[in-house]
């Protein structure tokens, strides 16, 4: 698959060594998230068509299941598992019936910058996806990029389990890829990162004639309490991860489509915030601490003269103030 005697001596000694510090097979040590709404990748479980797991019985007990079916949702969004390169379309049923088409993805989820060199991708995985219709057939997708829609199962078996058939290529058992013994982020400074382009230290809203914006300041006349605390920034202004984590949403506060009804959480390294009034460039898959989140919403629209600002709430809703005091004392 890669033919090493086509790259210079030294671009084979650098390669050789990064392969034989991240063979292939140990990329990343799992998949991504596959489907939007099941972030660890549940598998089905039974119901009167049948079990999800790998080998379970198909046929009457004549045949055993090749692969595992990964719970997703009739419309939700498809992601792909790992990068490398689609092929298809992959037709399981081969009777055009609603849900007979799908996707194939070989590749490895890693690639090596060598200078001078262009980047590289390595095999080790091929998995077919099937009962969703992906984006495209052909062409390099990278890991947590979205590849299709999940298809109308209920209109072929009413209530199934809905879900995306995995299957390896070689038909082994793909569930320890799916379903990994979930680690930590590793430890970060317990301050959170600056969360709005121009302002580094996290500076909270004061008071204005909508009211204040630290954590336990009167709502609703008096008869409310703030549950977040308002970090201060300006309409259209980019927007940070303040942690490393795994996204998702929409969140919304309002429930009115207003101009700023629009949020994401972030849950990861101990942490889970809430952060709204902002666009999220996504609301699926992981970011890293400092890594861009989105844009501020136009906040004056809504509230003309208010001190624009974040509102920033941890999922417990416990006071997220000293996380987010980023540079006091230095």
């Amino acid at each position: 698959w890669l033919n090493f005697s086509r790259f210079p001596l030294f671009a084979r000694e650098v390669f050789a060594k990064q392969l034989d510090a991240h063979p292939p097979q140990q990329q990343h040590g799992y998949w991504s998230q596959i489907c939007s709404g099941n972030p660890i990748n549940k598998i089905r479980g039974c119901d009167r068509y049948g079990c999800g797991h790998f080998g379970a019985d198909r046929h009457s007990h004549k045949g055993k299941h090749t692969g595992v079916d990964v719970i997703c949702a009739d419309g939700a969004t498809v992601y792909a598992p790992f990068s490398g390169q689609l092929s298809g379309p992959i037709r399981f049923f081969h009777n055009g019936n609603a849900i007979d088409d799908g996707v194939q993805i070989r590749g490895s989820g890693n690639c090596f910058f060598l200078t001078s060199l262009p980047l590289l991708s390595l095999p080790g995985y091929c998995v077919k996806l099937v009962c969703i219709h992906p984006i495209r057939y052909h062409g390099q997708i990278h890991r947590g990029q979205q590849l299709g829609r999940m298809l109308p199962m209920q209109k072929v078996f009413p209530g199934i389990i809905s879900h995306i058939h995995v299957e390896n290529c070689d038909h082994s058992d793909p569930t320890r890829l799916l379903t990994p013994v979930i680690r930590p982020f590793p430890q970060q400074d317990s301050r959170w990162a600056t969360v709005c382009s121009g302002n580094p230290t996290n500076e909270i809203r004061g008071c204005d004639r909508y009211g204040c914006g630290y954590y336990g300041a009167p709502r609703r006349n008096g008869k409310g309490r703030h549950t977040g605390v308002d970090v201060i920034c300006s309409d259209g202004a980019t927007v940070y991860a303040p942690f490393s984590g795994e996204l998702s949403g929409p969140i919304k506060f309002f429930h009115n489509g207003n101009a700023i009804d629009d949020g994401v959480q972030i849950r990861g390294s101990g942490f889970c915030v809430k952060l709204l009034c902002i666009h999220p460039i996504r609301y699926n898959g992981r970011i890293s601490k400092g890594q861009i989140l989105g844009k501020m919403l136009p906040m004056q629209r809504v509230f003309p003269g208010i001190t624009s600002h974040i509102h920033i709430e941890n999922c417990d809703r416990s006071d997220p103030t000293t996380n987010l005091e980023r540079g006091k004392g230095q």
